[in-house]
């Protein structure tokens, strides 16, 4: 019922539902972007129903869920992360993924809704240390629709990986422009 609603919702809005998740997959991390609006959380958490991704879970900082709306964070699909643990955030995620046979962890490559001159390293290093793929999702707010890229997993070229994650975001413009991926530039050259 919920993916009907989001389905009919966003053709009304003129966004394409089209969009295909890579069918296969039990584990991986989903990168998420451009991140610019607070908009990207609910086109986010609408795909995710459209697609039938019910193993897709997302990351946030633990302190969304101590609040009044934390039990809206839990049912929406949210993990908590301690930031600032002596257990690191990678290792706090790869120990979640160990626990589970089903299970996608989708953040933000930016971290941040605000410009960033490089991406968070955090998501390819989960990958990297769970031996997952990682499969982009770009949210094409320009021309309504959802852009889903095929899976890879991290090569022995960090460079080579960065550079195909940022050739694949830089022509998708987000919510507002101007906080995209143009100009970011690749922290392994």
């Amino acid at each position: 019922m919920q993916r009907l609603f989001w389905i009919i919702l966003f053709r009304l809005l003129g966004w394409d539902t089209r969009a295909h998740f890579p069918s296969g997959i039990k584990k991986c991390v989903i990168i998420a972007g451009p991140h610019t609006h607070w908009m990207d959380f609910p086109v986010g958490l609408a795909y995710r129903s459209i697609m039938r991704l019910n193993a897709a879970h997302y990351l946030a900082k633990k302190e969304l869920f101590d609040g009044p709306f934390g039990f809206f964070f839990r049912w929406a699909g949210g993990i908590p992360v301690d930031r600032f643990s002596k257990h690191n955030v990678v290792d706090q995620v790869v120990d979640i993924l160990s626990a589970h046979t089903d299970m996608m962890i989708a953040l933000s490559p930016e971290g941040t809704r605000k410009k960033v001159d490089r991406l968070r390293t955090g998501f390819y290093y989960i990958a990297k240390k769970a031996g997952i793929p990682i499969v982009m999702v770009g949210f094409d707010f320009l021309n309504r629709r959802v852009l889903v890229s095929a899976p890879f997993y991290t090569s022995d070229s960090p460079k080579a990986d960065f550079d195909r994650i940022l050739n694949f975001f830089a022509p998708i413009q987000g919510k507002i422009p101007s906080q995209g991926f143009a100009g970011i530039s690749n922290q392994f050259e």
